[in-house]
């Protein structure tokens, strides 16, 4: 079983930076590909940045390339999603995820469905 713990959000103003990580544990960090998922009041949980299990390969959702950064750390069991330039329009609860890394993943990275294990979440609040 793996337990992942998100930590670093918070209420930061327009322009801010945050970083939010996210601690695994359960199973070796570079047997997973991580996600970052965010959740707005009475949406669907929305893929925001993905990381392959070695690093090598990330992704994002099109409204935060060039201003978030997912990356990870295996020796410390932790990834991280830093988010500069925030808007309000990122206010949302941030969940972290996990996905044994398998193949196939590279073509659902986006989706919840490829992710197996998933964090509490932690609240990001923009104001303007």
């Amino acid at each position: 079983q793996v337990q992942l713990v998100e930590s670093g959000g918070g209420l930061v103003q327009t322009g801010d930076s945050l970083r939010l990580s996210c601690a695994a544990s359960g199973r070796t960090p570079s047997s997973l590909h991580m996600g970052w998922f965010r959740t707005f009041p009475g949406k669907e949980r929305d893929f925001v940045a993905s990381i392959s299990n070695n690093g090598g390969r990330n992704y994002y959702t099109p409204s935060v390339k060039g201003r978030f950064t997912i990356s990870r750390d295996n020796a410390k069991n932790t990834v991280y999603l830093q988010m500069n330039n925030v808007k309000p329009e990122d206010t949302a609860v941030y969940y972290c995820a996990a996905a044994p890394a398998r193949s196939d993943w590279y073509g659902y990275y986006y989706e919840t469905s490829g992710y197996d294990y998933w964090g509490q979440g932690t609240r990001v609040t923009v104001s303007s």
